[in-house]
């Protein structure tokens, strides 16, 4: 998909939400637990009753790797439903990889060629040969970790290096890197305050922002600091809707929340 494609399904859908599909046994309605894979069951729902007030889906790699074979096959049948059903939805691998050279090729194979998707995050600690063999896939995105909304994002990314923010030079650096176009960053929305001077290094570039919701993140402060004349925001729930019922109606629960954060967008945006 193309940044293009992607804007245009934020203005039809009035939209920059992205649902993240962290899909855990232990938390979703019990009697899904009878089905033959009940972490597809689980994303299938969520998708049929949300995927009209979001434009993107992000599921956490690391929640399907927990469950080894069965998982990466519920998140390759999830990738599958979505890409079939849903094709104009931009979709996200969320699996923070990060390593050089050949290695990094064969991880955006996996999930760029075999899995279909269309991007997928980068910890960008390893440099440029770690980021760039993902760069090379065409209309396919690396978002890179900038500013992240954790409590350890401390340790290292806003620590001055020669008088600059490690997070700004990661920006800097990165914008050098061969197909720049194809980048996009990640920025916690508890780090609202910092997207102004983001947005001084990567005007253009699309940030998606996690930590609105479950994390205290401001919708609003995110709007206010990091929007561009694009949007160039993909704001990120994922418990605060796909855990907002543990009922069988759980589906039509999380689509109730969608729709809040979804008019709240909507408004913002007008």
């Amino acid at each position: 998909m193309t940044t293009e494609e992607l804007v245009v399904q934020i203005r039809l859908k009035k939209s920059f939400l992205c649902i993240g599909l962290d899909t855990d046994l232990e938390k979703i309605p019990s009697h899904l637990l009878k089905e033959e894979d009940p972490i597809f069951e689980f994303n299938k729902a969520i998708i049929d009753a949300t995927h009209h007030l979001c434009v993107a889906y992000k599921p956490n790699i690391a929640f399907y790797e927990a469950y080894g074979i069965k998982g990466w096959v519920a998140l390759d049948k999830t990738i599958k439903y979505l890409n079939a059903n849903y094709p104009e939805l931009f979709t996200i691998a969320d699996a923070k990889r990060g390593d050089i050279g050949n290695t990094s090729t064969r991880y955006a194979k996996a999930f760029f060629e075999d899995m279909e998707f269309d991007s997928v995050t980068i910890a960008p600690y390893m440099g440029k040969d770690s980021v760039e063999p993902f760069l090379a896939f065409k209309n396919k995105h690396t978002i890179l970790l900038a500013l992240t909304s954790n409590k350890g994002a401390y340790d290292f990314q806003t620590k001055l290096i020669n008088g600059k923010e490690l997070y700004k030079e990661v920006l800097e650096t990165s914008i050098t890197y061969k197909n720049p176009e194809n980048l996009m960053y990640v920025v916690g929305a508890t780090k609202a305050i910092f997207l102004s001077e983001i947005r001084e290094i990567i005007p253009n570039s699309f940030l998606l922002v996690p930590g609105v919701g479950a994390q205290g993140g401001s919708l609003q402060d995110v709007y206010k600091y990091g929007a561009n004349k694009q949007i160039g925001l993909l704001v990120n729930s994922s418990r605060g809707i796909i855990y907002a019922s543990k009922d069988e109606n759980f589906a039509q629960e999380a689509a109730k929340s969608a729709l809040q954060l979804q008019e709240q967008m909507k408004k913002l945006m007008h």
